[in-house]
Protein backbone atom coordinates (compact mmCIF):
# COMPACT_ATOMS: atom_id res chain seq x y z
CA UNK A 1 0.00 0.00 0.00
CA UNK A 2 2.94 2.19 -1.09
CA UNK A 3 2.90 4.86 -3.34
CA UNK A 4 -0.11 6.58 -4.79
CA UNK A 5 -2.43 3.88 -2.52
CA UNK A 6 -1.78 5.47 0.28
CA UNK A 7 -0.84 8.69 -0.22
CA UNK A 8 -4.65 10.31 0.05
CA UNK A 9 -6.47 11.44 3.13
CA UNK A 10 -6.29 14.32 5.51
CA UNK A 11 -4.82 15.24 9.10
CA UNK A 12 -8.31 14.09 11.21
CA UNK A 13 -6.55 10.65 11.14
CA UNK A 14 -3.90 12.55 13.49
CA UNK A 15 -6.62 12.47 16.63
CA UNK A 16 -6.88 8.78 16.67
CA UNK A 17 -3.16 8.66 18.35
CA UNK A 18 -4.12 11.32 20.99
CA UNK A 19 -4.58 8.58 23.59
CA UNK A 20 -1.56 5.88 22.37
CA UNK A 21 0.34 4.68 25.03
CA UNK A 22 4.49 4.47 23.76
CA UNK A 23 4.81 0.68 24.80
CA UNK A 24 4.20 -2.71 23.32
CA UNK A 25 0.58 -3.75 23.64
CA UNK A 26 1.86 -7.28 24.16
CA UNK A 27 3.99 -6.65 27.10
CA UNK A 28 1.46 -4.26 28.46
CA UNK A 29 -0.19 -7.14 30.06
CA UNK A 30 -1.43 -7.07 33.69
CA UNK A 31 -0.22 -11.06 33.39
CA UNK A 32 3.29 -10.06 32.59
CA UNK A 33 5.44 -12.85 34.79
CA UNK A 34 7.88 -11.63 37.29
CA UNK A 35 11.00 -11.65 36.13
CA UNK A 36 13.59 -14.40 37.75
CA UNK A 37 16.43 -13.16 40.17
CA UNK A 38 19.75 -11.90 38.77
CA UNK A 39 22.81 -14.53 38.62
CA UNK A 40 25.21 -14.15 41.43
CA UNK A 41 28.75 -16.01 42.25
CA UNK A 42 29.83 -18.51 40.00
CA UNK A 43 27.52 -21.28 37.82
CA UNK A 44 28.75 -24.05 35.91
CA UNK A 45 26.65 -26.17 33.29
CA UNK A 46 26.84 -27.94 30.61
CA UNK A 47 25.48 -26.06 28.20
CA UNK A 48 24.86 -22.13 28.73
CA UNK A 49 22.63 -20.45 26.46
CA UNK A 50 23.17 -16.59 26.03
CA UNK A 51 19.20 -14.74 25.27
CA UNK A 52 16.11 -14.71 26.28
CA UNK A 53 14.02 -14.34 23.36
CA UNK A 54 12.95 -17.30 21.25
CA UNK A 55 15.89 -17.89 20.22
CA UNK A 56 17.54 -19.11 23.54
CA UNK A 57 14.38 -20.01 24.81
CA UNK A 58 13.83 -22.59 22.03
CA UNK A 59 17.67 -24.10 22.05
CA UNK A 60 17.16 -24.43 26.06
CA UNK A 61 14.24 -26.38 25.56
CA UNK A 62 14.92 -28.77 22.66
CA UNK A 63 17.96 -29.25 24.57
CA UNK A 64 16.32 -30.59 27.34
CA UNK A 65 14.13 -32.53 25.04
CA UNK A 66 16.56 -33.99 23.60
CA UNK A 67 19.22 -34.52 26.44
CA UNK A 68 17.02 -34.35 29.83
CA UNK A 69 20.10 -35.14 31.85
CA UNK A 70 21.87 -31.95 30.30
CA UNK A 71 22.74 -29.11 32.83
CA UNK A 72 21.20 -25.98 30.85
CA UNK A 73 21.23 -22.31 31.83
CA UNK A 74 19.79 -19.51 30.59
CA UNK A 75 20.44 -15.90 30.86
CA UNK A 76 19.08 -12.79 30.14
CA UNK A 77 20.15 -9.17 29.71
CA UNK A 78 17.17 -7.54 30.83
CA UNK A 79 13.42 -9.74 31.03
CA UNK A 80 12.51 -12.75 29.10
CA UNK A 81 10.87 -11.64 25.34
CA UNK A 82 11.17 -7.88 26.07
CA UNK A 83 13.00 -7.10 22.52
CA UNK A 84 11.63 -8.03 19.25
CA UNK A 85 10.26 -11.21 20.57
CA UNK A 86 7.90 -9.06 22.63
CA UNK A 87 7.42 -6.40 19.75
CA UNK A 88 6.82 -7.97 16.63
CA UNK A 89 3.62 -8.70 15.12
CA UNK A 90 2.72 -12.28 16.14
CA UNK A 91 3.38 -14.12 12.43
CA UNK A 92 4.76 -17.66 12.85
CA UNK A 93 5.50 -18.26 9.03
CA UNK A 94 6.74 -22.00 8.15
CA UNK A 95 9.04 -20.25 5.73
CA UNK A 96 13.00 -20.73 6.80
CA UNK A 97 13.72 -18.20 4.58
CA UNK A 98 12.41 -14.65 4.63
CA UNK A 99 9.39 -15.92 1.92
CA UNK A 100 9.20 -18.49 -0.63
CA UNK A 101 10.60 -15.64 -3.25
CA UNK A 102 13.96 -14.79 -1.40
CA UNK A 103 14.36 -19.21 -0.84
CA UNK A 104 13.96 -20.08 -4.14
CA UNK A 105 16.00 -17.21 -5.35
CA UNK A 106 18.95 -17.80 -3.33
CA UNK A 107 18.59 -21.62 -3.04
CA UNK A 108 16.70 -22.94 -5.95
CA UNK A 109 18.31 -26.75 -5.89
CA UNK A 110 16.99 -26.62 -1.88
CA UNK A 111 13.99 -24.72 -2.00
CA UNK A 112 11.87 -27.86 -1.63
CA UNK A 113 13.88 -29.06 1.07
CA UNK A 114 13.75 -26.09 2.92
CA UNK A 115 9.73 -25.76 1.92
CA UNK A 116 9.41 -29.58 3.78
CA UNK A 117 11.77 -28.24 6.63
CA UNK A 118 9.92 -25.32 7.52
CA UNK A 119 6.24 -26.57 6.95
CA UNK A 120 7.88 -29.44 9.81
CA UNK A 121 9.26 -26.76 12.29
CA UNK A 122 5.58 -25.14 12.22
CA UNK A 123 3.81 -28.07 12.63
CA UNK A 124 6.60 -29.03 15.90
CA UNK A 125 5.47 -25.14 17.43
CA UNK A 126 1.74 -26.16 17.14
CA UNK A 127 2.73 -29.57 18.93
CA UNK A 128 4.91 -27.49 21.23
CA UNK A 129 2.08 -25.01 21.83
CA UNK A 130 -0.52 -27.76 23.04
CA UNK A 131 2.27 -30.38 25.10
CA UNK A 132 3.21 -27.57 27.21
CA UNK A 133 -0.18 -25.55 27.40
CA UNK A 134 1.42 -22.57 25.91
CA UNK A 135 -1.60 -20.23 26.12
CA UNK A 136 0.04 -17.69 23.53
CA UNK A 137 -3.34 -17.32 21.35
CA UNK A 138 -2.01 -19.61 18.52
CA UNK A 139 -4.46 -19.63 15.77
CA UNK A 140 -3.55 -21.19 13.05
CA UNK A 141 -4.99 -18.94 9.90
CA UNK A 142 -2.60 -18.57 7.28
CA UNK A 143 -1.56 -15.04 5.94
CA UNK A 144 -2.34 -13.37 2.64
CA UNK A 145 -0.57 -11.60 -0.11
CA UNK A 146 -2.75 -8.56 -1.00
CA UNK A 147 -2.43 -6.32 -4.39
CA UNK A 148 -3.63 -3.08 -3.36
CA UNK A 149 -2.30 -1.65 -7.23
CA UNK A 150 -2.71 -3.21 -10.62
CA UNK A 151 0.68 -4.01 -11.63
CA UNK A 152 0.97 -6.09 -8.13
CA UNK A 153 -1.93 -7.93 -8.99
CA UNK A 154 -0.12 -9.40 -12.25
CA UNK A 155 2.53 -9.93 -10.63
CA UNK A 156 1.14 -12.00 -7.77
CA UNK A 157 -0.81 -13.52 -10.62
CA UNK A 158 2.67 -14.45 -12.33
CA UNK A 159 4.10 -15.34 -9.47
CA UNK A 160 1.51 -18.13 -8.61
CA UNK A 161 1.97 -19.74 -12.37
CA UNK A 162 5.55 -19.66 -11.27
CA UNK A 163 5.00 -21.26 -8.14
CA UNK A 164 2.91 -24.09 -10.00
CA UNK A 165 5.49 -24.76 -12.63
CA UNK A 166 7.96 -25.39 -9.93
CA UNK A 167 5.54 -27.48 -7.81
CA UNK A 168 5.40 -25.31 -4.81
CA UNK A 169 2.12 -23.64 -4.97
CA UNK A 170 0.27 -26.61 -2.83
CA UNK A 171 -1.42 -24.81 -0.12
CA UNK A 172 -1.78 -21.53 -1.75
CA UNK A 173 -5.14 -20.09 -3.49
CA UNK A 174 -4.57 -17.03 -5.75
CA UNK A 175 -7.92 -14.18 -5.22
CA UNK A 176 -8.99 -11.91 -7.54
CA UNK A 177 -10.34 -8.47 -6.25
CA UNK A 178 -13.85 -9.74 -5.58
CA UNK A 179 -12.69 -13.04 -3.67
CA UNK A 180 -10.11 -11.61 -1.24
CA UNK A 181 -12.60 -8.62 -0.64
CA UNK A 182 -15.31 -11.36 0.39
CA UNK A 183 -11.95 -12.15 2.91
CA UNK A 184 -11.12 -8.36 4.09
CA UNK A 185 -13.15 -5.96 2.52
CA UNK A 186 -10.84 -2.60 1.99
CA UNK A 187 -11.78 -0.06 -0.97
CA UNK A 188 -7.38 -1.08 -2.31
CA UNK A 189 -7.68 -4.74 -2.72
CA UNK A 190 -7.27 -6.11 -6.00
CA UNK A 191 -5.98 -9.00 -5.72
CA UNK A 192 -4.18 -11.52 -3.19
CA UNK A 193 -2.49 -14.95 -2.51
CA UNK A 194 -3.61 -16.85 -0.02
CA UNK A 195 -1.38 -19.01 2.35
CA UNK A 196 -3.76 -21.41 4.03
CA UNK A 197 -1.57 -23.51 6.22
CA UNK A 198 1.60 -21.56 6.60
CA UNK A 199 1.36 -19.27 9.20
CA UNK A 200 -0.16 -19.25 12.51
CA UNK A 201 -0.76 -15.93 14.69
CA UNK A 202 0.14 -15.95 18.26
CA UNK A 203 0.19 -13.73 21.21
CA UNK A 204 4.26 -12.89 20.71
CA UNK A 205 5.13 -12.27 24.44
CA UNK A 206 3.05 -15.00 25.32
CA UNK A 207 4.74 -16.94 23.50
CA UNK A 208 7.89 -16.10 25.05
CA UNK A 209 6.83 -16.46 29.23
CA UNK A 210 4.84 -19.77 28.19
CA UNK A 211 8.39 -21.32 26.92
CA UNK A 212 10.10 -19.96 29.81
CA UNK A 213 7.81 -21.47 31.81
CA UNK A 214 8.18 -24.75 30.26
CA UNK A 215 12.15 -25.08 29.89
CA UNK A 216 11.96 -24.27 33.91
CA UNK A 217 9.43 -27.33 34.08
CA UNK A 218 12.28 -28.90 32.22
CA UNK A 219 14.90 -27.94 34.87
CA UNK A 220 16.45 -25.10 32.94
CA UNK A 221 18.13 -22.40 35.33
CA UNK A 222 16.85 -19.39 33.96
CA UNK A 223 18.65 -16.01 35.07
CA UNK A 224 17.06 -12.55 33.96
CA UNK A 225 18.80 -9.18 34.54
CA UNK A 226 21.82 -11.33 34.18
CA UNK A 227 23.70 -9.67 30.28
CA UNK A 228 26.83 -11.72 29.33
CA UNK A 229 30.12 -9.63 29.48
CA UNK A 230 32.45 -11.37 27.49
CA UNK A 231 33.32 -15.49 26.12
CA UNK A 232 36.49 -16.87 26.74
CA UNK A 233 37.95 -20.66 26.73
CA UNK A 234 38.03 -21.77 30.06
CA UNK A 235 39.79 -25.27 29.93
CA UNK A 236 38.25 -27.58 27.70
CA UNK A 237 34.53 -25.50 27.92
CA UNK A 238 34.17 -21.51 28.28
CA UNK A 239 33.57 -18.65 30.63
CA UNK A 240 31.41 -16.26 30.27
CA UNK A 241 31.58 -13.00 32.66
CA UNK A 242 27.99 -11.81 34.13
CA UNK A 243 27.81 -8.51 36.11
CA UNK A 244 27.42 -10.62 39.34
CA UNK A 245 29.55 -13.47 38.49
CA UNK A 246 30.48 -15.62 36.12
CA UNK A 247 29.34 -19.36 34.35
CA UNK A 248 31.63 -22.07 32.95
CA UNK A 249 30.15 -24.37 30.32
CA UNK A 250 30.82 -27.23 27.95
CA UNK A 251 29.15 -25.47 24.93
CA UNK A 252 27.35 -22.02 24.29
CA UNK A 253 24.83 -21.12 22.53
CA UNK A 254 24.28 -17.42 21.28
CA UNK A 255 20.76 -16.52 20.24
CA UNK A 256 21.82 -12.45 20.71
CA UNK A 257 20.35 -11.17 17.41
CA UNK A 258 20.53 -7.76 17.16
CA UNK A 259 22.72 -7.32 20.46
CA UNK A 260 26.23 -7.34 19.58
CA UNK A 261 27.74 -10.85 19.14
CA UNK A 262 30.37 -12.05 22.01
CA UNK A 263 31.69 -13.54 18.88
CA UNK A 264 33.55 -10.38 18.04
CA UNK A 265 33.64 -11.18 13.96
CA UNK A 266 29.99 -12.17 13.72
CA UNK A 267 28.98 -8.23 14.44
CA UNK A 268 29.64 -7.35 10.60
CA UNK A 269 26.57 -9.67 9.30
CA UNK A 270 23.83 -8.03 11.01
CA UNK A 271 22.41 -4.61 11.43
CA UNK A 272 19.37 -3.04 13.23
CA UNK A 273 16.66 -1.69 10.97
CA UNK A 274 13.67 -0.26 13.39
CA UNK A 275 10.12 -1.36 12.76
CA UNK A 276 7.05 0.57 14.17
CA UNK A 277 3.49 -0.69 14.56
CA UNK A 278 -0.05 0.34 16.22
CA UNK A 279 -2.69 -1.52 17.91
CA UNK A 280 -6.44 -0.05 17.85
CA UNK A 281 -8.63 0.16 20.47
CA UNK A 282 -10.88 -3.29 20.17
CA UNK A 283 -13.52 -3.35 17.12
CA UNK A 284 -17.09 -3.07 17.70
CA UNK A 285 -18.96 -6.37 16.23
CA UNK A 286 -20.54 -3.21 14.37
CA UNK A 287 -16.69 -1.85 13.37
CA UNK A 288 -15.74 -5.74 12.48
CA UNK A 289 -18.60 -6.32 10.22
CA UNK A 290 -18.05 -3.42 8.33
CA UNK A 291 -14.77 -4.64 7.21
CA UNK A 292 -15.87 -8.56 7.06
CA UNK A 293 -12.74 -9.67 8.45
CA UNK A 294 -13.87 -12.78 9.18
CA UNK A 295 -11.62 -15.46 9.15
CA UNK A 296 -8.70 -13.60 11.08
CA UNK A 297 -6.17 -14.33 8.69
CA UNK A 298 -2.96 -12.41 8.86
CA UNK A 299 -2.62 -10.03 6.14
CA UNK A 300 0.67 -8.19 4.40
CA UNK A 301 0.82 -5.86 1.30
CA UNK A 302 2.75 -6.76 -1.16
CA UNK A 303 4.59 -2.73 -1.84
CA UNK A 304 8.40 -2.70 -1.37
CA UNK A 305 7.52 -0.95 1.68
CA UNK A 306 4.86 -2.80 3.07
CA UNK A 307 2.79 -3.30 5.77
CA UNK A 308 1.32 -6.30 8.11
CA UNK A 309 -1.38 -6.39 9.84
CA UNK A 310 -3.59 -8.89 11.90
CA UNK A 311 -6.76 -9.71 14.27
CA UNK A 312 -5.34 -9.81 17.81
CA UNK A 313 -7.38 -12.25 20.33
CA UNK A 314 -9.87 -9.58 21.63
CA UNK A 315 -10.43 -8.03 17.96
CA UNK A 316 -7.89 -5.40 17.97
CA UNK A 317 -6.16 -4.30 14.38
CA UNK A 318 -1.99 -4.54 14.36
CA UNK A 319 -0.46 -2.47 11.95
CA UNK A 320 2.78 -2.22 11.09
CA UNK A 321 5.43 -2.04 8.56
CA UNK A 322 6.24 0.57 5.96
CA UNK A 323 9.14 2.59 7.64
CA UNK A 324 12.08 0.73 7.62
CA UNK A 325 14.82 2.96 9.66
CA UNK A 326 18.24 2.19 9.95
CA UNK A 327 20.75 4.29 12.24
CA UNK A 328 23.71 5.55 11.04
CA UNK A 329 26.20 3.35 12.65
CA UNK A 330 23.98 0.43 13.70
CA UNK A 331 23.53 1.52 17.23
CA UNK A 332 20.90 -0.05 19.18
CA UNK A 333 19.41 2.69 21.68
CA UNK A 334 16.34 2.95 23.60
CA UNK A 335 15.01 6.30 22.26
CA UNK A 336 14.77 4.53 18.45
CA UNK A 337 11.84 2.45 19.58
CA UNK A 338 9.84 5.44 19.53
CA UNK A 339 8.90 7.45 16.48
CA UNK A 340 6.00 9.37 16.71
CA UNK A 341 6.35 10.66 12.89
CA UNK A 342 6.11 7.24 11.81
CA UNK A 343 3.14 6.70 14.26
CA UNK A 344 1.37 9.24 12.24
CA UNK A 345 2.69 8.09 8.67
CA UNK A 346 0.77 4.36 9.65
CA UNK A 347 -2.40 5.90 11.15
CA UNK A 348 -3.03 7.99 7.67
CA UNK A 349 -2.55 4.72 5.89
CA UNK A 350 -4.73 2.33 8.34
CA UNK A 351 -7.88 4.79 7.52
CA UNK A 352 -6.75 4.75 3.63
CA UNK A 353 -6.91 0.89 3.43
CA UNK A 354 -10.09 0.93 6.02
CA UNK A 355 -11.78 4.05 6.07
CA UNK A 356 -15.19 1.97 7.26
CA UNK A 357 -13.06 2.39 10.39
CA UNK A 358 -13.37 6.65 10.49
CA UNK A 359 -13.20 7.52 14.18
CA UNK A 360 -11.27 4.04 15.68
CA UNK A 361 -8.30 4.91 17.77
CA UNK A 362 -4.87 3.40 18.48
CA UNK A 363 -4.46 2.29 22.04
CA UNK A 364 -0.61 1.71 21.51
CA UNK A 365 2.10 2.76 19.13
CA UNK A 366 5.68 1.33 19.68
CA UNK A 367 8.93 0.40 17.64
CA UNK A 368 11.93 -2.29 18.01
CA UNK A 369 15.06 -3.22 16.45
CA UNK A 370 14.84 -6.33 13.94
CA UNK A 371 18.67 -8.18 12.61
CA UNK A 372 18.57 -7.78 9.42
CA UNK A 373 21.36 -9.50 7.32
CA UNK A 374 22.00 -8.92 3.56
CA UNK A 375 19.92 -12.08 2.23
CA UNK A 376 17.40 -12.01 4.78
CA UNK A 377 16.94 -15.50 6.72
CA UNK A 378 19.12 -16.31 9.14
CA UNK A 379 23.40 -17.52 8.97
CA UNK A 380 24.87 -19.62 11.11
CA UNK A 381 28.19 -20.67 12.49
CA UNK A 382 30.33 -22.01 15.22
CA UNK A 383 33.44 -20.74 17.17
CA UNK A 384 36.25 -21.76 19.53
CA UNK A 385 37.13 -25.35 17.73
CA UNK A 386 33.09 -25.67 18.14
CA UNK A 387 32.21 -25.10 21.30
CA UNK A 388 30.64 -21.96 20.53
CA UNK A 389 26.80 -21.92 17.74
CA UNK A 390 25.38 -19.04 16.99
CA UNK A 391 22.01 -17.62 15.04
CA UNK A 392 21.19 -14.35 13.80
CA UNK A 393 20.01 -12.38 10.94
CA UNK A 394 16.70 -13.81 11.50
CA UNK A 395 15.13 -10.19 9.30
CA UNK A 396 11.38 -9.91 11.16
CA UNK A 397 10.62 -13.14 10.30
CA UNK A 398 12.24 -15.10 13.29
CA UNK A 399 8.52 -16.12 15.27
CA UNK A 400 8.91 -19.19 13.30
CA UNK A 401 12.15 -19.57 12.16
CA UNK A 402 13.61 -19.12 15.73
CA UNK A 403 12.66 -22.85 16.88
CA UNK A 404 14.78 -24.14 13.47
CA UNK A 405 17.64 -22.27 14.51
CA UNK A 406 17.42 -23.80 17.51
CA UNK A 407 18.05 -26.91 16.25
CA UNK A 408 20.92 -26.24 14.15
CA UNK A 409 23.00 -24.42 16.55
CA UNK A 410 22.60 -27.63 18.88
CA UNK A 411 23.32 -29.52 16.13
CA UNK A 412 26.39 -27.60 15.43
CA UNK A 413 27.66 -28.24 19.32
CA UNK A 414 27.13 -31.57 19.03
CA UNK A 415 29.31 -32.39 16.05
CA UNK A 416 26.16 -33.64 14.15
CA UNK A 417 26.13 -33.72 10.29
CA UNK A 418 22.21 -33.79 9.74
CA UNK A 419 19.57 -32.86 7.00
CA UNK A 420 19.65 -29.20 8.28
CA UNK A 421 23.43 -28.63 8.64
CA UNK A 422 23.90 -30.29 5.02
CA UNK A 423 21.95 -27.61 3.48
CA UNK A 424 23.77 -24.79 1.36
CA UNK A 425 22.05 -21.89 3.65
CA UNK A 426 23.75 -23.59 6.82
CA UNK A 427 26.90 -23.63 6.01
CA UNK A 428 27.17 -20.25 3.84
CA UNK A 429 26.81 -16.98 5.29
CA UNK A 430 25.64 -13.99 3.98
CA UNK A 431 28.13 -11.36 2.50
CA UNK A 432 28.92 -9.04 5.50
CA UNK A 433 27.81 -5.21 5.77
CA UNK A 434 31.02 -2.74 4.38
CA UNK A 435 32.28 0.37 7.42
CA UNK A 436 30.37 3.38 7.84
CA UNK A 437 29.58 5.52 5.67
CA UNK A 438 29.17 3.29 3.13
CA UNK A 439 26.12 0.78 4.92
CA UNK A 440 24.31 3.88 5.81
CA UNK A 441 24.77 5.25 2.67
CA UNK A 442 23.83 1.71 0.79
CA UNK A 443 20.81 1.50 2.75
CA UNK A 444 19.23 4.86 2.59
CA UNK A 445 20.21 4.69 -1.61
CA UNK A 446 18.31 1.08 -1.40
CA UNK A 447 15.69 2.59 0.40
CA UNK A 448 15.10 4.98 -1.69
CA UNK A 449 14.99 3.23 -4.61
CA UNK A 450 12.10 0.60 -3.28
CA UNK A 451 10.20 3.41 -2.73
CA UNK A 452 10.68 4.69 -6.37
CA UNK A 453 9.87 1.58 -7.23
CA UNK A 454 6.32 1.43 -5.86
CA UNK A 455 5.45 5.06 -7.42
CA UNK A 456 6.40 4.11 -10.80
CA UNK A 457 4.58 0.17 -11.14
CA UNK A 458 7.05 -1.82 -9.60
CA UNK A 459 9.85 -0.71 -12.15
CA UNK A 460 13.59 -1.44 -10.39
CA UNK A 461 15.91 1.23 -11.13
CA UNK A 462 19.80 0.46 -12.06
CA UNK A 463 21.09 0.43 -8.56
CA UNK A 464 18.13 -2.39 -7.31
CA UNK A 465 18.97 -4.51 -10.43
CA UNK A 466 22.44 -3.93 -9.57
CA UNK A 467 21.51 -5.39 -5.66
CA UNK A 468 19.48 -8.23 -7.18
CA UNK A 469 22.31 -9.64 -8.93
CA UNK A 470 24.77 -9.55 -6.23
CA UNK A 471 22.19 -10.89 -3.99
CA UNK A 472 21.72 -7.66 -1.76
CA UNK A 473 18.10 -6.95 -2.14
CA UNK A 474 16.30 -5.31 0.62
CA UNK A 475 12.96 -4.91 1.56
CA UNK A 476 11.25 -3.11 4.27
Amino acid sequence: MAGSAMSRGNSDWTKSLSDAQPVPYWLDDPGRPRPEAALTGAETCDLLVVGGGYSGLWTALIAKEREPERDVVLVEGREIGWAASGRNGGFCAASLTHGLSNGLTRWPDEIHKLEQLGARNLDEIEAAVARYSLDCEFERTGEIDVATETYQAWELRDWYQELEREGLADGLDLLDADEIRAQVDSPTFQGGLYDRRGVAMVHPAKLAWGLKRACAQLGVRVYEHTPALDLKPYGAGMAVRTPYGSIRARKVALGTNIFPNLVKRVRAYTVPVYDYALMTEPLTAEQLGAIGWKNRQGLGDSANQFHYFRLSADNRILWGGYDAIYPYGGQVRAEYDDRPETYAKLAGHFFTCFPQLEGVRFSHAWGGAIDTCSRFSAFFGTAHQGRVSYAAGYTGLGVGATRFGAEVMLDLLAGERTERTELEMVRKKPLPFPPEPFAWTGIALTKWSLARADERGGRRNLWLRTMDKLGLGFDS
